[in-house]
């Protein structure tokens, strides 16, 4: 059985955000081959890359050295937040005009939810008109997906069918013909291990994947109540409709430079700290583990990591326990990261009056956020961190808005 409510639910997608958010603001780049990397150095890996790239093979995790040989005219251009954060905010408050009921899945993606209307409107007039605002507000060369489903999984699989600028319905009537013509791998959320496990019980396609039994899927394929979710969200019904706590905070650096001295490494790796350090505070948690790794140029893999008894989440907190574990990392590094884990709410719980060295600390702590955030990201910060600024940048992940 399925979901015969009406189409509620709208996914709208920017299409190649990155890539097409430079075209429209270097108009020279309009239907150039365009690829967005984060470092300058041509062993990196393209995080995104225009539609006019991927006509010639240039996919997302590719290697730049790569991609050039396959396009010697393409265009590469680091990323550029500032840019990409402007966007995501005109793109809010677009469809925020549309339903009181926005969630934005990713920097470049939101949803919109139609349910908590007296009278919905029509999505497909929305859906045309989001279009036509995306262009007049923020640019001619700006693009989107639409799709509208019965649940969020539907309307991500409709936004997805006619890249770029579609606009797609999936609901009772046609969505068996629309699951007769994708391959496993085109449903989000099952990649190369999940078609695997659904081929070993004879499952090869999304209308073999449909037609399974609730239990078949439950008890056999998933053996969790997984299965029995993917049984639903096929269907039509609404099983994605959270929102996951934040469980890790981290972050992550390929060294600019093979020949960096150990002094330099650690002030790269301070400079982390501080980035995690605002990140936590911001999400108004508190860590009590810390994880440090290190990748060398042989691609080994060393890391080490320590729970604390007590929590914590301050920026030179965070740095001296990361020290203290860096010290046993061996030479020869090529990447280092860490993260915090073990997250807890900080609901700012009543501290003893005698304790006014931890007083002094989130009392300094806090001054110190309310001027970066005011006159901008590390306007303070740690001298020891003085001469990374210009090489360890805050870039932007398409997963998550935690941090926007």
């Amino acid at each position: 059985m399925y979901n015969f409510e009406k189409s509620l639910i709208m996914h709208v997608d920017l299409n190649s955000a990155f890539a097409t958010i430079e075209q429209q603001a270097r108009p020279l780049l309009r239907g150039r081959p365009v690829a967005i990397v984060n470092r300058r150095t041509i062993y990196t890996s393209i995080i995104a890359s225009s539609y006019e790239a991927k006509a010639k093979g240039i996919k997302v995790g590719m290697k730049l050295v790569e991609a050039l040989r396959l396009e010697p005219k393409l265009v590469a251009l680091e990323s550029d937040p500032a840019k990409y954060r402007f966007v995501y905010q005109k793109l809010m408050a677009i469809l925020n005009d549309y339903s009181p009921h926005v969630v934005m899945k990713s920097i470049d993606e939101g949803v919109m939810d139609f349910h908590h209307l007296p009278n919905p409107p029509s999505l497909v007039e929305i859906g045309h008109e989001i279009k036509r605002r995306l262009r007049a507000e923020i640019g001619v060369a700006m693009r989107c997906n639409v799709g509208i489903g019965p649940n969020r999984f539907l309307a991500k699989m409709a936004a997805s069918l006619h890249k770029p600028d579609g606009l797609d319905i999936i609901d009772a009537t046609n969505l068996r013909a629309t699951m007769q013509t994708l391959k496993l791998t085109d449903l989000t959320g099952i990649a190369g291990a999940m078609e695997r496990r659904l081929n070993a019980v004879g499952i090869y396609t999304p209308l073999e994947f449909l037609d399974a039994s609730s239990v078949a899927l439950e008890k056999v394929v998933f053996k969790s109540i997984c299965g029995g979710q993917w049984y639903q969200r096929l269907r039509g019904y609404e099983v994605d409709d959270y929102e996951s706590d934040t469980q890790t905070i981290g972050r992550q650096y390929v060294l600019e430079n093979r020949n960096l001295k150990h002094g330099e490494i650690i002030a790269r790796l301070h400079n982390l700290c501080e980035s995690i350090g605002s990140r936590l505070r911001t999400q108004k948690k508190l860590a009590r583990g810390i994880y440090v790794y290190v990748r060398t140029d042989q691609h080994k893999y060393w890391h080490s990591s320590k729970m604390c008894q007590l929590p914590f989440y301050s920026n030179s907190t965070i740095n001296l326990l990361a020290q203290q574990l860096f010290l046993r990392a061996p030479c020869g590094i090529r990447e280092i990261g860490l993260h915090c884990y073990e997250l807890s709410n900080n609901d700012n719980p009543q501290i003893s009056l005698f304790n006014d060295q931890l007083v002094r600390e989130q009392q300094l702590v806090a001054a110190i956020d309310t001027i970066n955030q005011r006159f901008g990201e590390r306007m303070i910060h740690s001298a020891a961190t003085l001469n990374t600024d210009g090489v360890v940048k805050a870039k932007i992940s398409f997963g998550s808005t935690r941090y926007l």
